[in-house]
C-alpha cells in the first residue's frame, strides 16, 4: 500500500514508522526545512514541498497513493490537503489528524475527510484498516507493549475460508476475539465458519504476529507482505444485523 503523509513532524514521523514497520510504502510530504529530516525514518521517501499547492502534489503523483494522511499540527492545512488529495487527486481514503477539539465538527466528507483522528498510533491503525485486506493490521497495544489488538480482514484465498474456527492452529499467546461480519460483530464459536471478507479481531503477543498472520493468511503471507503485493478482494457477507 502506498500511504503519503503530509507533515513530518513527530505525528508524522511516528505514522511513517509504523506503517514501514508493516510493510507499507511511505512518502513524507514537508514544508519546513528545520523539520525536513530524511535520517530519522530513512525507509520513507522525503519531499521538500507545500502540501498544500496543487503543483507540489502533481510533483510527488498524489494520484498513485492508497491513502493520504494529512498529520500536521494546523488544522487548516490538515483540511486544506484533505480537500485537494480527495477533490483534486481522487485518492481513495483521506485520514486527518485534529489538532483542536472544537474544529472537529469541519473533518467531514465535505472537506475530503474519510477518517478524522487524534492518536498517531490509532491513524495508523485507520489508515491500514481502511484499505488493507489479506494482512495484520495493529489496532492497539496493551500493557506497555506485551501484547496487541490487532486485526486481518479474511481474502478469498486464505487457507481457513470456510473452515470452523476450532479446525484454526493458532500459535500460543495468541486469541481470537471477535468476528465482524457486515453489520454484525460475533463472538467467535469453535463451529463457526469463516468467510470471505470477515474481520478476525486478535489479542496477542508481538512475537507472535508474524505467526498468527502465517496461519490466517497462509505459509507464504509474510514476505508478500514485505514484497507489497496485495491478496485477491474479499467476498463480503452481507448479512442482515439481527432485529431487537
Amino acid at each position: 500500500m502506498r500511504v503519503a503523509i503530509a507533515g513530518a513532524g513527530n505525528v508524522g514521523r511516528s505514522i511513517a514508522q509504523e506503517l514501514i514497520g508493516n510493510g507499507h510504502q511511505v512518502t513524507l510530504v514537508e514544508r519546513n526545512p528545520a523539520l525536513f529530516l530524511p535520517d530519522r525514518v530513512p525507509a520513507a521517501d522525503w519531499v521538500l514541498a507545500d502540501a498544500c499547492e496543487v503543483a507540489s502534489l502533481e510533483d510527488v503523483e498524489l494520484s498513485t497513493y492508497d491513502v493520504v494522511v494529512a498529520a500536521t499540527g494546523d488544522d487548516k492545512v490538515n483540511l486544506v490537503v484533505s480537500l485537494l488529495a480527495k477533490t483534486e487527486f481522487s485518492v481513495p481514503r483521506v485520514v486527518a489528524r485534529v489538532n483542536r477539539a472544537e474544529n472537529e465538527w469541519l473533518f467531514t466528507e465535505q472537506w475530503g475527510v474519510d477518517v478524522a483522528v487524534s492518536k498517531p498510533r490509532v491513524m495508523a491503525a485507520l489508515v491500514e484498516e481502511a484499505v488493507t485486506v489479506g494482512d495484520l493490521v495493529r489496532l492497539m497495544t496493551f500493557r506497555q507493549g506485551e501484547a496487541n489488538l490487532v486485526e486481518i480482514t479474511l481474502p478469498t484465498d486464505a487457507p481457513y475460508v470456510g473452515h470452523a474456527v476450532r479446525t484454526v492452529p493458532l500459535p500460543r499467546d495468541s486469541a481470537l476475539v471477535a468476528i465482524v461480519r457486515g453489520k454484525r460483530v460475533l463472538t467467535p464459536g469453535p463451529d463457526d465458519p469463516l468467510e470471505p471478507g470477515d474481520e478476525l479481531v486478535f489479542v496477542c503477543t508481538a512475537e507472535v504476529e508474524d505467526d498468527v498472520r502465517a496461519v490466517v493468511l497462509g505459509a507464504d503471507s509474510v514476505a508478500r507482505t514485505r514484497r507489497g503485493e496485495q491478496p485477491p478482494p474479499p467476498v463480503r457477507s452481507e448479512q442482515p444485523a439481527p432485529q431487537d
